[in-house]
């Protein structure tokens, strides 16, 4: 049993750690699936000004936990659905 975890914990080690975001959950009235609105400040690549580009991205809301307004973590998984490729990982704040 030692040997099998030993060798869990060194397949997680090998693989690439997964992309996480951090964003306000902009709808959450479908069952088990969050949008999640991530805002990045970015120059522009033309006049070097900050400029702010949002994102939508689809999460797995296992347990329905987060609402409307919260914000959220999310990670990056394997593909859930047509267009679910995120989980939530934690509700930070509402």
């Amino acid at each position: 049993m030692a040997e099998a975890t030993e060798l869990v914990a060194t397949n997680v080690n090998q693989r690439g750690s997964r992309k996480t975001r951090v964003g306000e959950v902009i709808s959450s009235g479908m069952n088990k699936t969050i949008v999640v609105r991530s805002v990045t400040r970015v120059p522009h690549r033309k006049f070097g000004k900050i400029v702010k580009q949002e994102k939508k991205f689809y999460a797995h809301d296992e347990e329905n936990k987060a609402k409307n307004g919260d914000t959220v973590r999310i990670m990056e998984t394997r593909p859930l659905s047509k267009v679910k490729r995120w989980r939530l990982v934690e509700v930070m704040a509402k």
